[in-house]
């Protein structure tokens, strides 16, 4: 009887960690220093609840970084299923700046978090770089992409967007900078003349 008293508490301490992530998410692109009360009041959490599930601001932004990472990766497979690699590649591009721009808001945290011995490790990026290489392989089997296009060349052709994140003109300049780099991309594919 114990046991199914307690299943609805941990179901409903995970929705709420999930509002939190999803909250922070959206309040730390805006401003890096938003108050954690913030948070957990447009996250209809107490603050109790917001330091049971992340000790310090640290902790909750080492934590968004991860959860985003992972939304960003499983993003890629969502899109190949709905559309062509190539296009499906393209609204990736805008998930990845908008990953972007989060991540500019939470550099100097994480940096500070992760530093020092004893320090937790940085979050991986692995998931992003493998969901980048799964998309360019995709379009460049459709014919879609020009081949040989690797991961770690896709993110040195978008390095600028970490550096336009940051910006308050931001949206126009992100849009024109991916869909240069998605030419680019096209430019060569075997089963294309051109861009679309």
């Amino acid at each position: 009887m114990q046991h199914k008293k307690d299943a609805p508490q941990r179901q409903d301490a995970q929705r709420n960690r999930e509002r939190i992530l999803k909250v922070a998410v959206a309040e730390l692109t805006r401003a890096h220093d938003v108050p954690l009360s913030t948070i957990a009041r447009k996250a209809c959490v107490g603050q109790g609840t917001l330091y049971r599930h992340f000790p310090d601001r640290e902790a909750l932004v080492l934590e968004v970084y991860r959860y985003e990472v992972q939304r960003v990766a499983e993003t890629a497979g969502q899109l190949l299923r709905k559309r062509e690699p190539d296009q499906a590649l393209r609204e990736w591009m805008d998930r990845l700046a908008q990953f972007a721009m989060t991540k500019t808001g939470l550099a100097d945290t994480i940096r500070r978090a992760t530093a020092g011995p004893g320090a937790p490790e940085k979050p991986a990026y692995a998931p992003v770089m493998a969901a980048a290489e799964s998309l360019l392989r995709a379009g460049e089997e459709a014919g879609t992409i020009r081949p040989g296009v690797t991961a770690d060349d896709f993110f040195l052709a978008i390095a600028g967007l970490w550096q336009i994140a940051c910006q308050e003109d931001r949206e126009p300049r992100l849009t024109r900078l991916l869909d240069l780099v998605m030419d680019g991309l096209r430019a060569g594919a075997t089963g294309t003349t051109g861009p679309r």
